[in-house]
């Protein structure tokens, strides 16, 4: 009986970070990171070419997030970094903003209340054009963001929460070994067949090769694996151009994401403003074209930029510049997210523009998509089919992504002719009129993408659902996170409201044959009839399942998607079940 929350092993206690508050404030030279030390390969030792289930090629924040879901899942993997550190050497803050479905992420793998401890939460943003402000949101008044125990948003540095994801897998790796992390092993050569891939490997104490059935390349955007495996790139490069200023006031602004358009302190260009972590602001400021990098970038430069936003003179004790640097972007897809043995995730297979907190976000949910497909398949409890719709998800999730950012980018920095005379005339009217507000786009904020072309998924299904809350059998409150964790990386089958005596007995045998776990979700003062069961006292399980009436089921997945629902326990359901595991051929 599900009477008290499930228990979690016992793991060793969190270091202290060594880059909590370690900052090199010194006026723009960045950021101290941890190093981790080279610990030399067995085969450098033995000479021998060894076979592994899985290979990450690449300890980033979508990397180590795969490493992460998969140690937490008893999968056994290798993690490969050409680097020694976490974040980039030298460079800023990287991505800060992390959505709802990401933290929900996080809470499965066991970091959620670190990042939530040092980052910074909001909900409220605001949009101004000049002076006036022509739109706002505030998130968790939103369907999308309302029902979830986690806030719609946390920002925090990148590298804070790669680290605590390295020591989570640490943490994980501790009692029996999971994942290998491997620092300071670059890959210099590849090849494949139909049963596995080999990689030549480089270290700082000599070469070796590995083979892998599968390799997962989380190298970023500038992967070699994309010329190795000849993949296709649909791609458009823009010119815009931001400079980036990292600062630390004594007197901190508001705790909103402000953006501006058309700011006066910039040349009548764009401006965006966000708090992080340690008390870290991230401003970023639209640049021309053609602007001169050297130049932008100079201290004075910046602070005078500064001044004119606060519109005061920011003296050394008020205003400490952390960091300060220049980027472009431009958006990519990949045509085929799979290679053979070879999956691209994170940047690897897509890149956006920053606009809506799209990027890293969706890497993190790249690898929480994968992750359970491939525990499922490894550990026999899955079909290999199950692997083919990590494209067909993960794809049309980027797609989307890439249609919204490019967006947000021609209206931030619009065409000559009728692009700029739309953004006119939507600013203009938003100043007056409500009904235009929703014209203004500063970016869509990250948003759990549908799968609507799924193959694995029924019409029914393919939508997240949100960490909502409930109450244990014995009482307790429980979140949703919680009993997925406790169903193991197996479906987790949802059955709503009392049961006929023949129903439950028919669960008990279909959970027996199929590997599923089921759950029966009572609502207050009805009575059990399974011993797996839950209260959903506030009606919150069943709204986020989709449910639509006091009965039914709904079939979720280890990544807290919905996979199917139904009415009845029936064929439909065993047709689910075969459907969600990839152990049904696809119809076109």
């Amino acid at each position: 009986m599900l009477e008290t929350p499930p228990a979690h092993p016992v793991r060793p206690a969190y270091a202290d970070t060594t880059f909590s508050n370690g900052y090199e404030f010194t006026e723009g030279t960045g950021y101290t990171l941890p190093e981790y030390p080279f610990v030399a390969p067995s085969e450098l030792a033995t000479g021998e070419v060894r076979r592994y289930p899985i290979v990450i090629v690449g300890g980033g924040i979508t990397g180590l997030s795969l490493a992460c879901a998969l140690a937490s899942q008893g999968v056994e993997a290798i993690l490969l970094d050409e680097d020694n550190t976490v974040g980039v050497k030298g460079a800023s803050s990287r991505g800060i903003c992390y959505a709802q479905k990401t933290l929900e992420i996080f809470k499965r793998l066991g970091i959620y209340e670190r990042i939530a401890a040092k980052g910074v939460q909001w909900s409220v943003g605001r949009t101004f054009a000049g002076e006036d402000e022509v739109y706002s949101f505030d998130l968790r008044q939103q369907q999308t963001h309302s029902l979830s125990l986690q806030p719609p948003f946390i920002n925090i540095q990148q590298f804070y929460i790669e680290g605590f994801l390295v020591e989570q897998i640490q943490a994980l790796s501790a009692s029996q070994p999971r994942i290998d992390l491997r620092w300071s092993n670059r890959i210099t050569a590849f090849a494949q067949n139909s049963e596995f891939v080999t990689l030549s490997i480089t270290t700082p104490a000599g070469d070796y090769k590995l083979e892998a059935e599968h390799v997962i390349d989380c190298t970023g955007s500038r992967s070699p694996f994309r010329a190795w495996c000849g993949a296709s790139v649909t791609a458009k490069k823009g010119d815009d151009r931001w400079c980036i200023a990292d600062v630390r006031f004594r007197d901190a602004p508001p705790v909103e994401r402000h953006t501006w358009i058309e700011a006066p302190f910039n040349d009548k260009r764009a401006v965006w403003q966000h708090l992080m972590a340690d008390g870290v602001w991230r401003i970023d400021y639209q640049m021309a074209p053609n602007c001169d990098p050297e130049e932008v970038s100079r201290e004075d430069v910046v602070r005078a930029r500064l001044n004119a936003q606060f519109k005061r003179e920011l003296g050394k004790d008020e205003c400490e510049i952390v960091w300060v640097g220049l980027y472009a972007y431009r958006s990519e897809c990949l045509d085929e997210l799979r290679h053979g043995r070879v999956f691209f995730a994170g940047d690897s297979a897509h890149v956006v523009s920053p606009f809506g907190a799209r990027g890293g976000n969706s890497g993190v949910q790249d690898a929480d998509n994968l992750a359970w497909k491939l525990a499922a398949v490894l550990q026999g409890r899955a079909g290999p089919g199950l692997l083919d719709s990590y494209h067909r998800e993960r794809h049309e999730a980027a797609q989307q992504n890439v249609l919204v950012t490019n967006r947000t980018a021609r209206f931030l920095r619009p065409a000559d002719g009728a692009e700029r005379l739309f953004r006119s005339a939507a600013l203009g009217l938003a100043r007056q009129h409500p009904f235009a507000r929703q014209l203004v786009n500063t970016g869509r904020m990250s948003v759990p993408n549908s799968y609507s072309r799924s193959p694995v998924c029924d019409k029914s299904g393919g939508e997240a659902t949100q960490n909502v809350s409930f109450l244990w059998a014995g009482g307790q409150p429980g979140e949703l996170v919680e009993l997925l964790n406790w169903a193991g990386n197996r479906l987790l089958l949802l059955v709503f409201g009392e049961l006929p005596p023949a129903t439950a007995k028919r669960l008990r045998v279909l959970s027996g044959q199929t590997g599923i776990v089921c759950v029966q979700v009572l609502a207050p003062r009805q009575h059990a009839q399974a011993v797996e069961h839950v209260v959903d006292h506030s009606g919150q399980l069943r709204a986020t399942c989709r449910g639509e009436s006091q009965t039914g089921w709904a079939l979720l997945r280890p990544d807290s998607y919905v996979a199917a629902t139904g009415a009845k326990i029936n064929g439909s359901l065993v047709n689910a079940i075969s459907k969600a595991l990839g152990l049904q051929e696809e119809i076109a």
